[in-house]
């Protein structure tokens, strides 16, 4: 019966997202621009419902990205494993990050999208992209200078840092701090109740975005960028079988299986959501299923939805293709080089939302001399991207948390391999 309950509520989040699709083509196709549809309907309930949606999930990932992590530090107790399990974390999620810019680089290279297009009226466009931070920036940016702001304007690498020590100092001072132990610990288990309750919204919110953007968009958007389209998918599924699959079974010789299986949920609501840091609470009741410890996962998964932006890195490795192409610009290996190192740098520190590989693909669009007006034939289509390259980037994340609990000997590989048995009300 558990077994039914739960994969009624799988059912019902692919549910809302196929309906949504098919609601939105229908509205755009079928359905003729009015007030009703176009100012009450899609501006109005589809948005405020997938809004209010987003807006729950966002009020939970700074409270709980703070309690989950500070518990965590204090349950890990000994700081040589935390110090251990953070190299390892940044190492593993530098590496996908890499490898995914070299596989867009390469699979571009194969199909040259871009070729035959003109950039020229894109050009006039001017866009708007906002500036990547610099290096020197995105390091000073770990550290915070008020905690309590950090906190407030969510800025993710500062409350890492910050919970982190909480968790730490806490854990060296047990007896003085005990109330304060009980204080995390209890509203790391009120977060959680909370996250519980929002999802059970979820397939209603996944149903009101998805419903959004495809009435917004419809399929014209896509025909002129097929082959940039094509290129940027072929990348993800590639990250995928070539890179994920393989560093999962040589590092921790799991079979990879029951991990695809029970991450579907968590990459349903990131294509959704187009947002890696609102899904993080999603992601870490998921990884509790996959028999994953939470002060493992706390860590993580969070520095993950910072950090580690494989499918943003792909996008970025073929849209340098693509404007090169458009422009008639040719690009050595030195350039190419210089691609890697610029979006692997890029990716750390860009926050989890919905759009930011715009604001990072600027930087790397200049580091080999490219224009950034390129960027204004890609902005069109960035949506629906964005939503698969987020799914990707969850994959990433709770792969390498995956890598990093079994080498720590921290898995329970027992609940790893087990069916899925949590009750419908305790799913997410």
């Amino acid at each position: 019966m558990k077994k039914l309950k739960k994969r009624s509520i799988t059912f019902y989040i692919f549910l809302g997202l196929i309906l949504g699709a098919l609601t939105g083509v229908l509205m755009h196709y079928f359905v003729p621009a009015s007030t009703l549809r176009d100012k009450y309907i899609i501006d109005g309930v589809f948005y405020i419902v997938g809004q209010a949606f987003m807006r729950l999930l966002q009020m939970l990932v700074v409270p709980l990205v703070f309690f989950s992590l500070s518990t965590g530090a204090l349950a890990m107790g000994d700081t040589a494993s935390l110090g251990r399990v953070g190299i390892k974390t940044l190492l593993m999620y530098l590496f996908t990050t890499a490898s995914a810019i070299a596989l867009a680089l390469f699979i571009a290279k194969i199909i040259n999208p871009g070729v035959g297009i003109s950039l020229s009226s894109a050009a006039e466009q001017s866009p708007e992209i906002g500036n990547a931070p610099s290096f020197k920036e995105t390091i000073l940016n770990i550290i915070p200078t008020n905690p309590i702001a950090a906190l407030a304007n969510g800025e993710m690498l500062q409350v890492i840092v910050f919970a982190l020590l909480v968790g730490i100092i806490v854990g060296q001072l047990p007896q003085k701090l005990s109330t304060f132990s009980n204080f995390l610990e209890e509203g790391n288990d009120l977060m959680m109740r909370m996250t519980s309750i929002v999802m059970k919204f979820a397939p209603l919110g996944i149903f009101a975005l998805i419903s959004r953007t495809f009435a917004q968009l419809g399929f014209d958007t896509f025909l002129p960028m097929l082959t940039y389209m094509v290129s940027v998918l072929l990348g993800l599924v590639a990250q995928v079988i070539v890179v994920y699959i393989p560093m999962l079974i040589i590092l921790t010789r799991l079979n990879p299986m029951p991990l695809f299986r029970k991450i579907v949920p968590v990459a349903t609501f990131g294509f959704s959501s187009a947002s890696s840091g609102a899904t993080i609470p999603v992601t870490l009741k998921q990884t509790d299923e996959m028999g994953i410890p939470r002060k493992i996962s706390a860590f993580t998964i969070p520095l993950g939805a910072t950090v580690n932006m494989d499918g943003t890195a792909i996008m970025q490795g073929v849209a340098v293709i693509f404007v090169a192409n458009a422009y008639g610009i040719p690009l050595t290996m030195s350039d190419f080089m210089t691609v890697i190192f610029t979006a692997t740098l890029a990716s750390v520190g860009a926050a989890g939302v919905p759009g930011v590989g715009l604001i990072t693909l600027s930087m790397v669009l200049s580091s080999v001399g490219l224009p950034v007006e390129g960027i204004a034939m890609i902005m069109g289509i960035d949506r629906i991207l964005d939503m698969a390259r987020t799914a990707i980037n969850i994959i990433g994340d709770v792969i390498v948390t995956l890598i990093c609990a079994k080498t720590e000997k921290q898995l329970d590989e027992k609940q790893y391999y087990s069916s899925v048995t949590v009750d419908a009300n305790e799913e997410f």
